[in-house]
């Protein structure tokens, strides 16, 4: 993962072998709350969504990123949401291991991240799909019935349902371009994706 200031990304990763990585619904609390610490200087989440055995974030890097963030002449240059990402992951992990008594890797070895910036993605409305895919994928895994009955996304505040402020919600409606009103948001977000565009979002 190459990340770069002002570039959008759709991040995700999932257990080894697709198995679990969220057991109780402390897990999903745990992992949020590392979330939150990872997230809080260098980037903004824009939609998110937890599911039993995998995640996605979709996150715009900050415009002040500092790529060469403690870079010296015999290390290469580090980017430092790369390290906060792999210390988040390594941290719930061993968070897991401890209380489940188990061992080894909980995660697929390499988190994906798919910059939305290239200029394949410019034209094909894939930043909508994928933000709208995010909060889909719980009803589309046949987990819930309703989107919004899913408490592990962030579709929830969008629709004023939660108040939760791990999203930067107006920065992601005015990116978008997403309806204002949550009447017009929750109709946009049960619009069914081309399935043709579901090839670019992994």
């Amino acid at each position: 993962m190459n990340f770069l200031p002002g570039h959008v990304y759709h991040v995700y990763n999932q257990g080894n072998n697709r198995d679990r990585i969220f057991f109780e619904k402390e897990d999903y609390f745990l992992f949020l709350k590392k979330m939150r610490k990872a997230f809080r200087s260098d980037c903004s989440l824009l939609a998110w969504c937890l599911m039993p055995n995998h995640f996605h974030w979709l996150l715009i890097i900050n415009d002040d990123y500092n790529i060469d963030y403690h870079t010296t002449e015999r290390t290469k240059k580090l980017n430092p949401l790369n390290k906060k990402i792999a210390s988040l992951l390594s941290s719930y992990t061993q968070s897991i291991n401890r209380k489940y008594g188990r061992s080894g890797s909980l995660f697929r070895k390499r988190t994906k991240a798919k910059s939305l910036n290239e200029q394949r993605f410019l034209h094909d409305n894939y930043l909508a799909n994928c933000f709208f895919y995010i909060h889909q994928n719980p009803h589309k895994a046949g987990l819930v019935e309703r989107i919004e009955h899913w408490e592990f996304s962030s579709f929830p505040d969008y629709c004023e349902i939660r108040n939760g402020n791990l999203c930067n919600i107006n920065l992601a409606l005015k990116l978008l371009e997403l309806p204002k009103t949550v009447e017009g948001f929750y109709e946009l977000s049960y619009k069914t994706i081309p399935e043709d565009s579901y090839k670019n979002i992994f």
